[in-house]
């Protein structure tokens, strides 16, 4: 990251010229959290006005309830909207069976690995289809986005949403946009197959958009008219030390290929920048491009099973560590949007 200092804007200042920007938004579970406390910061940030927002997972619930709050009520609307979503996810929490083991709690851990009922199902996910042991395809999400989120609203949203899902039959993703946004689209986006059935739209099988997109970048160069992009990623590039048992090794494999996809795609996105003529139309959409991204300090220091830690007292705390990752990102950067990239991406070239 390359900031020059900071904005000097305080909450809500509207003497800076607005600036048009986009999102993008990984998942991660109840860790999508965090991203909740760096939209509401960012929110705050009059000078900053929404393009489109590009989500998997996590990052499409949020991104789905931010564009539903703006079309209802603006910027305080859309912070409302994200607030009672994780609410709801809170209190529906409260009634499942995944909760901290004692020692987890006695030692401050957000992890649930010391929970009876957790590491049975962590075993059963990895021997037992979700067909088997959850016959009915239930989700408790889906009640949540059927109350708090009015889908109508978002097909007239002036936030363009790009919801990635990955097909079972083909292995390629499909990239949903705000006339096609639904329940199902949400929750297929979201949809680990260990632990749910595949959402079946539109009579094809889809599972986790993060195996083919995470989130998917391209939609917001050539479909938007914004040129900053501001990357707001859950899960570690880099992490510490070699995992060295069961659950550990299979977190950081899920880690290694969720970020892959979005390394591929920053990449190609570079060297398109680099190739492409900035005369023609297409080129034009490469060369202009500016991405930044807002560094995320706590995930690092999180385990797998926290992605299933829905208590209120973590969903807070990660809000927070938002919050501050935003104003940090602000204050180090604020000045460049809208004028030059802080992330650099053409050393994702090096070594190619």
């Amino acid at each position: 990251m390359t900031g020059t200092g900071s904005t000097g804007s305080a909450t809500g200042d509207t003497a800076r010229a607005p600036v048009l920007v986009d999102f993008a938004l990984q998942g991660g579970g109840s860790h999508g959290a965090f991203t909740w406390g760096v939209l509401d910061r960012l929110l705050e940030e009059r000078w900053l006005t929404i393009d489109g927002i590009s989500g998997t997972s996590a990052g499409a619930m949020n991104a789905a309830v931010l564009s539903y709050g703006y079309a209802r009520g603006g910027a305080e609307g859309a912070r409302e909207a994200l607030a009672n979503f994780w609410g709801e996810v809170s209190k529906a929490a409260r009634f499942s069976p995944f909760q901290r083991g004692p020692m987890d709690r006695l030692l401050g851990r957000w992890t649930m690995d010391t929970s009876p009922m957790f590491l049975a199902m962590d075993l059963m996910s990895r021997l037992i289809s979700p067909y088997d042991l959850n016959p009915g395809g239930n989700n408790p999400l889906r009640g949540i986005l059927e109350e708090l989120i009015d889908f109508e609203l978002i097909k007239s949203s002036p936030i363009k949403l790009f919801i990635t899902a990955t097909s079972v039959r083909t292995g390629r993703g499909r990239v949903f946009r705000n006339g096609e946004i639904t329940p199902e689209v949400l929750l297929a986006s979201a949809c680990l197959p260990t632990l749910f059935q595949a959402v079946e739209i539109d009579g094809e099988a889809y599972w986790d958009g993060g195996y083919s997109g995470n989130p998917t970048m391209t939609p917001l160069v050539r479909d938007l008219a914004s040129d900053d992009t501001i990357l707001i990623p859950i899960n570690p590039v880099e992490r510490e030390g070699i995992p060295n048992n069961a659950r550990d090794i299979l977190s950081r494999l899920n880690e290694v290929s969720f970020n892959a996809v979005l390394i591929k795609e920053l990449r190609m996105m570079a060297m398109m920048r680099k190739v492409a003529d900035p005369g023609d139309s297409e080129g034009a959409l490469w060369a202009r491009m500016r991405i930044h991204m807002v560094r995320n300090p706590v995930m690092g220091s999180l385990g797998y099973s926290s992605k299933l830690n829905a208590e209120w007292e973590f969903l807070a705390m990660l809000r927070d560590e938002g919050r501050a990752a935003a104003q940090a990102f602000l204050d180090a950067c604020g000045d460049d949007i809208g004028k030059r990239s802080t992330l650099d991406i053409d050393q994702l070239l090096e070594g190619v």
